[in-house]
């Protein structure tokens, strides 16, 4: 499968809330105003660490788009969404973006006290 590298964002981030990989910049934050099946979602102009699912065409509540799923890359973990197609005029503003459910996903501010419990951290006994 090879090695995974994962892009270190600078500045204020949202990361994965089950690796905490960074995965956007609060500076490409366009609305909290989202929803999706899970409660609350933000929708950013980009992602960094994530792969793609298969294309699909979705009905939301917006009407009719064409979406990828996203995932941590590092995880593997389903975070949101990417819009590549709206079929609404009033919602092509949407092609091109990347929703990150809010449930998801960890604000930089509220990971300041992030602890590693893996067992792989650096404090392990030799066995």
């Amino acid at each position: 499968m090879g090695r995974v590298f994962v892009v270190e964002l600078e500045g204020r981030i949202y990361s994965c809330k089950f690796c905490r990989t960074h995965l956007a910049l609060a500076e490409d934050l366009v609305s909290r105003s989202f929803h999706c099946r899970r409660g609350k979602a933000y929708l950013f102009n980009n992602a960094s660490n994530i792969t793609f699912g298969t294309l699909e065409e979705r009905m939301m509540l917006s009407g009719m788009h064409t979406v990828a799923d996203i995932y941590c890359c590092f995880c593997g973990q389903n975070v949101g969404w990417k819009y590549e197609a709206a079929q609404e005029k009033d919602q092509k503003y949407k092609e091109g973006k990347y929703v990150l459910e809010r449930g998801r996903i960890v604000d930089g501010a509220d990971s300041e006290f992030y602890i590693n419990t893996s067992r792989y951290g650096s404090d392990l006994e030799d066995n």
